[in-house]
């Protein structure tokens, strides 16, 4: 069992930036896959980024791209998501989540075993 803690979120203006981590409880990411995802009001659930926890290698939504960074920490059992230049479309609740490095593909909600608790990101005009 992976427990995942959420932190950061919180509310800023449009251009600003904000930063989400996702830590494991009791283990570490190694041979795992961390995601993130979000889900707007009335909007299916997207992905967001995802990074390969074994090979560092990182995968973007289209929408993301060039705005928001996923990166592991240095401990081994927290990823990080830094969110710049936002705009009111970024505006939803934000998930992590893992699930075994192996499995794919990454975008897919279903590749992931264990989820975080969500934290909300408004993005104001």
């Amino acid at each position: 069992q992976v427990q995942l803690v959420q932190s950061g979120g919180g509310l800023v203006q449009a251009g600003g930036s904000l930063r989400l981590s996702c830590a494991a409880s009791g283990r570490t990411f190694s041979n795992y896959k961390v995601g993130w995802f979000r889900q707007a009001p009335g909007k299916e659930r997207a992905f967001v980024a995802a990074v390969n926890w074994n090979s560092g290698y990182t995968y973007y939504a289209d929408s993301v791209t060039g705005r928001f960074s996923i990166s592991r920490g240095v401990a081994g059992n927290t990823v990080y998501l830094q969110m710049n230049s936002l705009t009111p479309d970024d505006t939803a609740v934000y998930v992590c989540a893992t699930g075994p490095g192996s499995s794919g593909p990454y975008y897919t909600s279903r590749m992931y075993d264990y989820w975080g608790q969500g934290t909300q990101v408004t993005i104001s005009s």
